[in-house]
């Protein structure tokens, strides 16, 4: 299994006045991202990798605390790429790996896998704090995906 987290909730970007890729979780979103981590920490056997957008790696950060690990950035989950560079991201990382993008990468991804005969279980989230879990075959291909949904904040 492989789990696509959309970042927790950060503050609105028309209020931020500096970098969007500096701006931070709000306190409900980092209520998210400990919520995140205590449900993700016995499955996440693989890296933690994160856009390196900050929403992103605070996301992760309490995940990795609590699994004495780091969190790794790749530009492929950042805001505004294509979906070809998550995809490859996906077929690079072992199972047990969290990865951490936003609400334009995540369903485009997920449309990408469909168009590759993945099924979709269930209900689309695509809410920040939703987690997508991807089931992989034997060689490696995504061939289920399903949503948890957003955690209460």
């Amino acid at each position: 299994m492989l789990y696509l987290v959309r970042h927790a909730k950060a503050g609105s970007r028309f209020d931020w006045n500096g970098d969007d890729r500096l701006r931070p979780l709000t306190k409900p979103g980092r209520r998210q991202a400990d919520t995140l981590a205590a449900r993700l920490a016995a499955l996440a056997t693989g890296e933690l990798i994160s856009s390196p957008y900050l929403r992103c790696v605070e996301t992760l950060q309490p995940l990795a605390e609590r699994l004495q690990r780091g969190v790794r950035t790749d530009d492929r989950l950042a805001e505004g790429q294509r979906f070809s560079g998550a995809l490859e991201l996906l077929d690079e990382v072992a199972d047990g790996a969290v990865l951490c993008s936003h609400g334009d990468v995540i369903p485009d991804t997920i449309d990408a896998l469909q168009r590759r005969g993945c099924e979709v279980v269930g209900e689309p989230d695509w809410r920040k704090g939703s987690v997508w879990v991807l089931e992989r075959a034997e060689h490696g291909a995504v061939v289920s995906a399903s949503c948890w949904p957003a955690p209460d904040d």
